[in-house]
């Protein structure tokens, strides 16, 4: 062999070996890190009702506030901080609630009640402001912004709690948890359309709401897409009629007559569906309707087909769930008939 070739053959092998030396060495120390780094620091352009905003790709440490805290936490999105959400309480599994209860609370039930100083010692790299667009209004957002991006993403109609609810995850990172809990959902809403497609095709259904004003003498109507109907929807409840004088968000879908005008409210209706407490409890606004001797005449009290249904505010896959449970328990006698 000669001098040169050997010369070559050793100078490739020796450096191959430092090739390989090298590569060995960045995936065990720095170069791990910093495509981590890289990860985090990359961004995307996120549509939401307070315009287009640069927000993390990869969000490590989010702040959620209203209507966005059990989407997130049932998402298991990295959350650091969160408003108070009472009202949700009542809906969530023991995981989620004891996830919730233990997460610090940088805002209460207002969103007025925004603690700026605990948002900002939570380091977040997204904050997630899950409020009706009017009540942005009570929030300091530039104040927000200038600890982390902010995206505004609150509910309109009732109904609308599916697509809020994808994007409130789509924003931190967390889409695929949300899409096992949907597609869960949504198995079992057609597993319950098809068990009730029978007993429910031929009604038209109406809906009681809780929250009638009973010092003014007034009761709530809820239409298709109301918090208390749209659940029901998804099993092949029709509900009829619509709102005489439209209005925003929830107001499109929902009235408040005079308990005087309850039988031109709800005489057509063959069945009628009422909304209760988490723990089955009429509320007073309903009970006042029931109490009513109104009530009593309409044709689907007489005949005996005026159902409860808890959980009717449920604005996640998760608690909709439950809501799919309450409305089979409460519908199952519509099967003998």
């Amino acid at each position: 062999m000669s001098l040169r070739r050997s010369f070559g053959l050793v100078a490739a092998v020796a450096l191959a070996l430092a090739l390989t030396g090298c590569g060995s060495s960045s995936s065990d120390s720095g170069d791990d890190t910093s495509k981590k780094d890289d990860k985090k620091s990359e961004t995307r352009v996120f549509a939401a009702d307070n315009g287009k905003i640069t927000i993390p790709a990869d969000p490590q440490r989010v702040v959620a506030t209203g209507y966005a805290v059990p989407v997130m936490i049932e998402a298991d999105a990295p959350l650091v901080g969160i408003s108070s959400w009472q009202r949700g309480e009542p809906m969530m599994n023991k995981e989620d609630l004891a996830t919730y209860k233990k997460l610090p609370k940088i805002a209460g039930e207002q969103a007025a009640e925004t603690n700026y100083e605990a948002v900002a010692e939570a380091d977040p790299d997204l904050i997630v402001i899950g409020v009706p667009a009017p009540v942005l209004g009570d929030i300091d957002v530039k104040r927000l912004e200038s600890i982390a991006p902010v995206v505004a993403i609150g509910p309109t109609v009732p109904s609308a709690w599916r697509e809020l609810a994808q994007k409130q995850a789509d924003a931190a990172g967390s889409l695929k948890q949300f899409d096992a809990v949907q597609k869960d959902y949504e198995a079992k809403a057609e597993k319950l359309a098809k068990k009730y497609k029978d007993a429910l095709s031929p009604y038209k259904v109406g809906h009681v709401g809780s929250y009638g004003d009973v010092a003014k003498g007034t009761f709530q109507r809820e239409f298709s897409g109301s918090w208390g109907t749209n659940i029901a929807e998804d099993i092949g409840a029709k509900y009829y009629g619509k709102v005489k004088e439209s209005g925003p968000g929830s107001r499109s879908v929902s009235e408040y007559p005079s308990i005087e005008e309850l039988p031109d409210s709800l005489g057509e209706a063959d069945v009628i569906t009422y909304s209760v407490k988490a723990d089955g409890s009429v509320p007073e606004s309903v009970k006042y309707v029931m109490d009513s001797k109104l009530w009593k005449n309409l044709p689907a009290v007489k005949a005996g087909k005026t159902f409860p249904i808890r959980y009717t505010e449920a604005a996640t896959y998760g608690q909709a769930m439950q809501t799919l449970d309450a409305i089979d328990t409460s519908f199952a006698p519509l099967l003998d008939q």
